[in-house]
Parts: structure tokens; sequence; C-alpha cells
């Protein structure tokens, strides 16, 4: 693990450090996504809040994570496909939110349909959050 860990860092041309380490082996290790609060909990004692969050924005920036925003205003976060790169996000998927456990799980086969916008619109982003019982909870 600690080898594609390394790679992805230096993939993305960043350095390799025990935080940046640790904070993408939860993401490797757990597929899903976590809230910083999340990450926090399971890091927080070798690492403070600024520094995860500084950890966080820097894999967004990069493209090793995206972003998902969720119906109570908070964010998750969860491992991009190899496809996304800097400043360019490739998850153009469905994300379930599971009712029982609280999970959030991207769904990389399940795309957004597109959406068709009137004249002198245009799209950044489209994202579609689905609510249900997961395959675990069943």
């Amino acid at each position: 693990m600690t080898t594609r860990i390394d790679d992805i860092l230096k993939r993305h041309q960043l350095s390799v450090t025990d935080s940046r380490k640790q904070i993408l082996s939860l993401f490797l290790k757990h597929p899903g996504a976590f809230s910083h609060g999340d990450i926090e909990k399971k890091v927080g004692e070798e690492f403070d809040r600024v520094t995860i969050y500084r950890t966080l924005q820097t894999f967004l920036d990069k493209g090793i994570i995206h972003n998902i925003p969720t119906a109570d205003n908070f964010v998750q976060y969860a491992l991009c496909r190899d496809n996304c790169s800097a400043g360019h996000h490739e998850d153009h998927h469905v994300h379930f939110v599971c009712d029982v456990c609280g999970n959030t799980i991207c769904l990389d086969d399940v795309t957004v349909p597109p959406v068709r916008l009137p004249a002198g619109f245009s799209t950044s982003r489209a994202e579609m959050l689905v609510n249900g019982i997961c395959k675990n909870c069943r």
C-alpha cells in the first residue's frame, strides 16, 4: 500500500509527507466518502485540524479526491478515478447515501444523465445524490 500511496503523490507532483500518506491511506482502505470530521476522528491525534484541512484542499486541487455536497450543507470527500487531474475532475457519477448506515458511496458505473440547459447557460459540474438502502444494510 505504501508504494501505491507514494506513486499517487509523486504522480500528482506532491511531496510525500506523513499527513498526506495517512489521509490518502484512509481513502484507499475504505471505499466511500469521509467528512473532515470523520478524517479528524481517525487521524486527529497525529495531525491538527488545519493540517487535515490543508491536505484535503491540496488533494482536491490536484485531482486526487473530489467533494460531495450533502443535503445538510456539509461536504464529504471521496477518492477520484485515475482520469482526474489538477483543476479537472471527471466525477460525473452518482453518489449514493444509505439511509440506514449513513455511508456515502460513489457509484462509478452509474453516470449523471446529461442536462440540457437553456441558451446562454453552460454547465461546469453536474451532481446527483441518491438516497436509499445500500446492499450491506438490505
